[in-house]
């Protein structure tokens, strides 16, 4: 990236992707990431690169959830990314509650679309409450 990106295109980018999340809606969700974005959900995982692979990311994940989002607790713009600390709710489509937690690395390009986001964070707590 060799032009900064203003913090508040950062912070518009990073609001865009969890309200598509909250909303359960993979459509958004895909496009809040650049074309040839790349997300680690969670990091220690094969890269999904693309708006096709990360659209069927959340739908697969949504499938599981009457109800399901995430809330921003602290956003910290910094450069060309962010790091935002997050907290998880929903109801699984059996009608338990579930909660999770994690962080959320994002980089993005001068569109002010994700390039690649990181995300740190541990599936297995969510499926034991499923």
């Amino acid at each position: 990236m060799s032009e900064p990106i203003s913090p508040d295109k950062v912070s518009r980018a990073v609001r865009a992707y969890f309200l598509a999340i909250r909303a359960m809606d993979p459509d958004a969700f895909a496009n809040t990431f650049a074309e040839d974005g790349t997300t680690f959900d969670p990091v220690g995982t094969p890269g999904i690169t693309g708006r096709d692979g990360i659209r069927e990311f959340l739908e697969s994940i949504c499938k599981n959830f009457k109800s399901v989002g995430l809330t921003e607790d602290a956003v910290f713009v910094a450069g060309n990314g962010a790091a935002v600390k997050w907290t998880g709710k929903g109801t699984s489509s059996t009608g338990r509650e579930v909660r999770f937690e994690g962080i959320d690395v994002f980089e993005v390009n001068e569109d002010g679309k994700i390039q690649n986001l990181w995300a740190y964070w541990n599936p297995a707590e969510m499926i034991a409450q499923l």
